[in-house]
């Protein structure tokens, strides 16, 4: 069955938040499977200068599509079409929301007398949302006018996919006029279930089936807002979630059920040769040391080959993303690590985009000297090259006196000299707004985690996403999520987590909750998913002061953990990549495609019933467990044999003692996810993990 295929979201082509990953992520898959000219993308023109890195404009490949364009230009609407410059170049539609600012107030009107949901006019996001929501609709019923002038009065099979509030107006439209399309709407997390985690007085979790939606909605001024949420959730032909947790919310919030649970897949690119990102891991690191050296100028007491990098990063949500968490262990982690008398450094960074007016002047300070005394090394190695070459072509064994001069000494002596008195290690790179009143630094404080040379756990606050330009930390962000060895998301609100996700593909290790979707799909999925490297906290029931002990448990076990049995867990947390892959999660959607036409087309009822069937049932069997390995994954299970590995420690080592991962079926024997026999082979061979 041939159909179109149109996805809806403000986050096309503009970076905001997750779900600009999810549609670039799958749109390779979806091009794959939909084809090219079948499937299209819409979402708002922001600025003419994002526009330009994003997309590199054109003409749509179906001249009826770019007919319809055509005549809602002829309206005065701006429209831009062109080729989102992502992997398979789908194409996309970005509509310019002031071209249609007219138009706002007969739209207002027209949706509170349709729907009887109105918004104060003051609420820009409302009104934006009605904007681009009434637009999409338009283009929706100028497609299906210009589609049967073409085609004899025909009428187009075409799936409408809505994603988030912010684009479900255009599909409450839709449905309110009675265009003649199947709707999809996906949540990929409640408007009102943030809003709520987010207080600290309300307990989420344990009030979610008795909850009075309306009074909490109106409590926090977004009623308006949640009832288009609800009006979307209600009217679209099918319904689906992120993750099972988000459904049950959205049951509760949004009185129904959804249909269909679309997990969040990754573009899965696998590396060309099996140690490949082993070595990837090793040069970014070396990277992340190199600001070590510079931040802790003056204070580098501790060892980085014996020191563990673990990061956070994320939406600035303190408590939803579990920041309070990840500190509060932080200082347990640190006086447990003094009391064993360690000599095992934690370097934990959070990454979080927060309001900053300058760079840290002591972090700045501290690389520059950092590079001045790089700089000053290499040309007092090229002075003592050049001495020992001279005297050994003439015959003559230097002295060590003749090699390193007075001028020489007196140079180290003066950076030696000069690093001393410097002020602690500062705990943030930058310097923040109103830095009294910010939750981390004040939770840093509290914990008294202020990098002193006994702390056996050093913080580094980076306020500001990562890009290669940054004069202080000049790596992206999978650049450095590759270096370090721990990812740390506790999260007490996250309807997937892309973040844990990200750290599997990458084969690092990560600690997620189950109050995650995707530490639910791992632990529904996955039976043992710790020996994957996939720590799953419960923060459900538990309170905060044991979730915050068993979290430092896990990271101190993981401290424990030696060199070797960190590679080995690397390989096989990377070996969970096609589990994670569109390839294999895309087809959820496909499901609901498939379910929302089964809907809307006439004598596809045992259809319908089956798709829904298969909707509920589907879903993977269980990895075996493989407690059988020879050497543990587990922080609670892993002691070190002897001392810590050196710096001699080949981290690129082969690597052994790892049995094949078995196939994953899923319930109607679809193969999942398969280690291919030919690997088999060779691991029998020579044990490497591949």
């Amino acid at each position: 069955m041939e159909y179109f295929t149109f996805e809806f979201s403000l986050e096309v082509a503009n970076k905001v938040g997750g779900i600009y990953q999810v549609i670039k992520s799958k749109a390779p898959v979806s091009v794959d499977e939909l084809g090219y000219s079948k499937y299209v993308l819409f979402g708002a023109k922001k600025n003419d200068r994002a526009l330009r890195t994003e997309v590199e404009q054109c003409e749509l490949q179906n001249p009826i599509m770019q007919k319809t364009v055509e005549a809602m230009r002829e309206r005065g609407i701006g429209v831009t079409t062109g080729k989102w410059l992502i992997e398979s170049v789908p194409q996309v539609v970005l509509f310019d929301i002031p071209s249609v600012a007219g138009y706002l107030d007969g739209w207002r009107r027209e949706f509170a007398d349709k729907t009887k949901i109105s918004g104060p006019l003051e609420d820009v996001e409302f009104n934006d949302t009605i904007l681009y929501g009434f637009t999409c609709a338009w283009f929706i019923g100028e497609w299906l006018h210009q589609y049967k002038l073409a085609n004899e009065d025909r009428i187009p099979l075409t799936v409408c996919h809505f994603h988030e509030w912010l684009a479900s107006v255009g599909m409450i439209m839709a449905r309110i006029r009675k265009l003649n399309v199947a709707t999809i709407f996906t949540t990929h997390a409640t408007l009102l279930g943030r809003y709520l985690c987010a207080d600290p007085s309300f307990d989420f979790y344990t009030n979610l089936q008795t909850v009075n939606v309306d009074y909490e909605a109106g409590r926090r001024q977004i009623y308006h807002r949640y009832c288009i949420e609800r009006a979307a959730a209600s009217l679209s032909h099918v319904f689906t979630a992120v993750s099972q947790i988000t459904a049950d919310e959205a049951e509760h919030l949004l009185k129904r059920k959804p249909d269909v649970i679309t997990p969040n897949g990754l573009n899965v690119k696998r590396w060309s040769a099996p140690h490949e990102f082993q070595s990837q891991h090793q040069k970014s690191k070396e990277k992340i040391e190199q600001f070590m050296q510079g931040h802790f100028y003056g204070h580098l007491d501790f060892a980085l080959d014996n020191t563990i990098y673990m990061f956070t990063a994320g939406r600035y949500e303190y408590r939803n993303k579990g920041i309070d968490l990840f500190i509060e262990a932080l200082a347990r982690l640190n006086k447990k690590l003094m009391d064993e008398q360690s000599d095992v450094t934690v370097a934990a960074f959070m990454i979080f985009n927060g309001k900053t007016n300058s760079f840290n002047v002591e972090s700045l300070e501290g690389q520059s000297q950092s590079k001045a005394l790089i700089e000053s090394t290499r040309k007092l190695q090229e002075r003592i090259g050049q001495r020992i070459y001279q005297s050994v072509t003439q015959g003559h064994i230097p002295e060590a006196s003749e090699i390193i001069g007075d001028e020489d000494m007196y140079e180290i002596k003066s950076k030696v000299y000069g690093a001393e008195g410097r002020p602690l290690p500062p705990i943030t790179t930058h310097n923040l707004v109103n830095d009294a009143k910010d939750p981390v630094l004040s939770k840093l404080r509290a914990c008294k985690l202020h990098n002193n040379w006994w702390d056996r756990v050093k913080v580094i606050f980076h306020p500001e996403f990562l890009k290669p330009t940054n004069p202080l930390l000049p790596m992206d962000y999978m650049e450095f999520a590759r270096g370090c060895h721990l990812g740390v998301f506790p999260s007490y609100y996250e309807p997937w987590g892309y973040t844990p996700a990200e750290c599997t593909v990458m084969g690092i290790p990560s600690v997620t909750t189950n109050l995650s979707g995707y530490g639910c799909w791992m632990e529904e999925h996955i039976e043992n998913a710790w020996q994957y490297g996939t720590y799953i906290i419960d923060r459900r029931y538990p309170a905060f002061e044991k979730a915050a002990e068993d979290l430092a448990d896990n990271m101190l076990g993981f401290c424990k953990q030696t060199r070797r049995q960190r590679i080995i867990q690397r390989n096989r947390t990377e070996r969970l990549s096609d589990f994670l892959d569109w390839k294999n999660l895309g087809r959820y959607y496909t499901e609901a495609r498939k379910l929302a036409l089964a809907r809307v087309l006439p004598d596809n009822i045992q259809e319908e019933i089956e798709l829904l069937h298969k909707s509920k049932m589907s879903s993977f069997k269980r990895a075996p467990s493989l407690a059988n390995l020879s050497i543990a994954a587990s922080p609670f299970n892993s002691r070190p044999a002897s001392r810590h590995a050196s710096h001699d420690d080949d981290e690129d080592e082969e690597q052994n003692n790892n049995e094949p991962i078995e196939d994953i079926y899923d319930d109607d024997g679809t193969l999942m996810f398969s280690k291919d026999m030919n690997d088999v082979e060779e691991g029998i061979k020579n044990t490497r993990v591949y």
